[in-house]
């Protein structure tokens, strides 16, 4: 072990162990301590879920990348494993970046990532070179190949950048290991690359998957590639956007290709679509469980965003709710894991309530919460106009989510939630909800809010960092609107 990961993993159990459970979500991974980004490895190894994260231990704030660790048998509720990695070589010494993990044919657990140092150009300034880089482990010790890095990007076709090159996602198909790379061009355009490779350490360029063609942002980070309900599935995480309409915002995005691969192999797009609608989602990895379910895990944060933050708190980051994926009608659709359903408490229904104004539901409020709001006008010949749920409401702070009824738009909105900075406070999509007729389901969880609507057709996100003790829940309707609530309390168990 080197002496840098010895100290990480010292750090971070010393630290670790003083804070409060109170300070973390029930479900949603945080770092052991310190920052965290983007999930890595998300695998199945030895018996249960394993997850690594981007993780700087020492402070709040990004700092040079180490892998932290953690495992779980259902993806929710999470163990600390010692940190992984630690950029303590030549070639990573200025970051272990984001890679995947798989296990190998003789029981192994193989890790692999961008490994990331700075060189010195001739008038004394530095880039970054990007490389991909394996290791080995047990489930919780991990040695870095001897020949790393094993794909330069020097070697990479002609027309490939080499300086942005990273984030391998890796599977394995009829025997071989693949593993799609992202890259952004010498003209700046973003792309998606595969390599394949017989035993995971010796790897050959496999042409390319898909070229952005300068439409959804620069460089596409954090790739994913597989198959779903007989389509073939893209997700990546394109920096540098501009908007289209309510599809796509400013920024750090995310973006779900859907197709079919022919006969030669070749990814022909049929529909482009945002992974997330909300504030804070970005950098998605997938798993494919025993029972053949896809599932799908993402920084519940954003580049944009990181000024929202608690200065108080250990740590800093925190993944999503786990959400099974499925395609219908040739759409990304997303829900909540079903194991959620094995951290239900109480359960309270309120059925055919009539909202035309302000009001609180008898019993229902709460911070750690899965609650669905059916909604539908009283009377079709006059229909509501708008609907609004405001939540982690304490009298002076609160979150709303707000559905226009005329224009078919979403609305989240955090500006009122106690944060001091002038950052993206508000998100809007547009839904299909023909004569006001809705479903929201919303999970909260201390520190975050996901909101599923229709059934997961589209997934709005957002980090709250109003005080837990901000528990309250109120509904106002601007017309006539009848809902039935039904909201179960999480609980640890």
């Amino acid at each position: 072990m080197s002496e840098l990961l010895d100290k990480a993993r010292k750090y971070e159990e010393d630290k670790g162990k003083n804070i409060a459970k109170e300070l973390r979500p029930l479900f949603h991974l945080t770092p052991r301590t310190g920052w965290m980004n983007d999930p890595n490895g998300l695998s199945y190894f030895d018996g249960q879920y394993h997850i690594f994260y981007q993780y700087y231990p020492y402070q709040t704030v990004w700092g040079p990348m180490h892998w932290g660790h953690a495992v779980s048998k259902d993806l929710l509720k999470w163990e600390y494993r010692p940190c992984a990695m630690a950029p303590d070589t030549e070639y990573d010494g200025a970051g272990c970046f984001s890679g995947g993990a798989i296990e190998t044919a003789d029981g192994k657990h193989l890790l692999i990532y961008t490994g990331v140092k700075k060189v010195e150009d001739e008038d004394g300034s530095f880039h970054e070179e990007q490389n991909q880089c394996v290791a080995i482990g047990d489930g919780v010790n991990y040695e870095k190949l001897g020949t790393n890095p094993v794909i330069c990007g020097d070697s990479l076709p002609e027309g490939c950048g080499k300086r942005d090159f990273r984030d391998p996602k890796i599977w394995k198909e009829n025997g071989k290991y693949y593993i799609v790379v992202g890259n952004k061009t010498i003209d700046g355009d973003g792309q998606i690359l595969r390599f394949k490779s017989d035993d995971g350490l010796k790897w050959d360029y496999d042409g390319l998957v898909i070229k952005n063609n300068f439409r959804f942002g620069v460089m596409w980070e954090c790739p994913d590639y597989f198959k779903l309900d007989d389509k073939q599935v893209l997700l990546t995480s394109p920096q540098d956007m501009l908007p289209e309409e309510l599809e796509f915002h400013n920024g750090n995005g995310t973006l779900c290709v859907i197709g079919t691969v022919d006969e030669n192999g070749n990814f022909n797009e049929e529909n482009c679509q945002a992974i997330d609608y909300g504030i804070d989602f970005y950098a998605t990895q997938t798993i494919e469980t025993a029972d053949g379910r896809t599932i799908m895990m993402g920084w519940l944060q954003n580049w944009d965003t990181c000024g929202i933050r608690r200065d108080d708190f250990p740590w800093f980051g925190q993944l999503s709710i786990p959400r099974e994926l499925s395609v219908k009608n040739g759409k990304l659709i997303q829900n909540p894991i079903r194991e959620i359903e094995n951290y239900y408490g109480k359960k309270i229904c309120r059925q055919n309530v009539l909202i035309n104004d302000s009001c609180a539901l008898s019993s229902i409020s709460g911070r750690t919460i899965d609650m669905t709001v059916n909604l539908r006008p009283l009377n079709m010949d006059n229909p509501y106009e708008k609907f609004e749920i405001r939540f982690a409401d304490n009298g002076q702070f609160y979150s709303t989510i707000e559905f226009n009824a005329k224009d078919q738009i979403v609305k989240i909105d955090r500006k009122h939630s106690g944060s001091r900075r002038a950052i993206v406070h508000q998100r809007r999509c547009k839904v299909m909800a023909p004569d006001g007729k809705i479903k929201l389901r919303l999970i909260l969880d201390r520190y975050s809010m996901e909101l599923f609507i229709n059934d997961g057709e589209q997934v709005m996100s957002m980090g709250i960092f109003t005080t837990i003790r901000a528990e309250g829940i109120t509904f106002k309707a601007l017309g006539d609107a009848l809902v039935d609530v039904t909201m179960h309390e999480l609980v640890e168990k």
